[in-house]
């Protein structure tokens, strides 16, 4: 998807702070974070959103909550505690129609968030 912000930045063509990868996904610092830590997991193939995920894209979603696991052993939040959360659609907050999970974390959650 030429035109895809996150395809750009997997494939490259646009800078990010790499935090982890795999083979099907990547991880790297949100530019707006919202907690201390702020990475976003996107999958390398070009997914519009979770509600888009069919049986015939295999293990992608494993792939991102493996990824994001790695993450927060990484930025130090895993025994602490941390939030994934994937937006789908407009109503949801999706501001980027590429399927991605933020991982959240440094600081006590609110709800709703703030």
């Amino acid at each position: 998807m030429s035109e895809c912000l996150f395809c750009k930045i997997v494939a490259g063509e646009i800078p990010s702070k790499p935090v982890a990868q795999s083979d099907t996904a990547y991880a790297f610092d949100d530019i707006a974070p919202q907690a201390p830590v702020h990475v976003l997991v996107v999958s390398k193939a070009h997914i519009t959103s979770a509600d888009e995920i069919a049986s015939t894209h295999g293990g992608v979603v494993d792939d991102l909550v493996l990824l994001a696991q790695e993450v927060v052993e990484l930025e130090g939040v895993r025994e602490s505690g941390y939030r994934l959360v994937m937006n789908v659609g407009r109503d949801g907050q999706m501001s980027v129609a590429h399927l991605h999970m933020h991982v959240l974390g440094g600081r006590r959650m609110e709800w709703p968030p703030g």
